[in-house]
């Protein structure tokens, strides 16, 4: 069985991914136009890179989780984290199988066929990062409201058994830009990533609400 906080660090290795009125997206036969394009606009090509410092609220701590490092997509299934604060650690996903490396510790390996609701995940980001709209239709139920200067992408799980640990994830950008991702997990728990230029704004004591308003575009 996975963990909850597996999936988080599965949904973490995320990489950066314009309509006016909010818009549900039942499935891929039901994607407008604008929304094609907007995710075909997200897609990069492999490696792919960028900064990221994420503040987890959680309700077993008493203040957020703050950390901070690198994202990759090395191309394919190859998605990769290095957080560098507070302490070194590299999760990677590949061939199948995760494997977490901290300091001084022995590497840690799991496959992904013990969980096949993270591989639909994994299939899902990976169609994000290439800009394939039709595949992640097929797994996420796609909102998208906002300008094309400042838009929102909303994520819900199609899947029961993702749905009961992952809630929804929440995407804002400009334009071709992402600036920040939100995990909200079913049992109340949050994740927000700043993205890029955004990284370097991670207040010293983040709050829900302050993050909310740097994804939103303020300062």
């Amino acid at each position: 069985m996975t963990s909850g906080k597996t999936l988080a660090l599965v949904l973490s290795l995320l990489l950066p991914l314009s309509a006016n009125a909010s818009v549900p997206e039942p499935g891929a036969s039901a994607l407008t136009p604008a929304t094609r394009a907007l995710i075909a606009s997200l897609g990069q090509p492999a490696p792919a890179r960028t900064a990221f410092a994420e503040a987890r609220f959680m309700h077993v701590l008493d203040r957020p989780l703050v950390i901070s490092g690198e994202l990759a997509w090395l191309g394919g299934d190859h998605l990769e984290r290095q957080v560098r604060q507070p302490r070194p650690e590299l999760a990677s996903i590949a061939g199948g199988k995760v494997t977490l490396q901290r300091a001084g510790k022995r590497a840690r390996h799991f496959s992904l066929s013990r969980a096949p609701q993270l591989q639909v995940l994994l299939d899902s980001f990976v169609a994000l990062l290439s800009g394939d709209a039709n595949r992640l239709a097929t797994t996420f139920t796609i909102r998208r409201s906002g300008t094309a200067a400042q838009w929102q992408l909303t994520l819900v799980p199609r899947d029961a058994h993702v749905a009961g640990s992952v809630a929804s994830i929440e995407v804002d950008g400009a334009g071709r830009q992402s600036r920040c991702m939100r995990v909200h997990q079913a049992n109340g728990d949050l994740a927000v990533d700043l993205l890029g230029p955004l990284a370097a704004k991670m207040p010293t004591a983040p709050t829900r609400e302050s993050l909310q308003v740097l994804c939103r575009g303020g300062s």
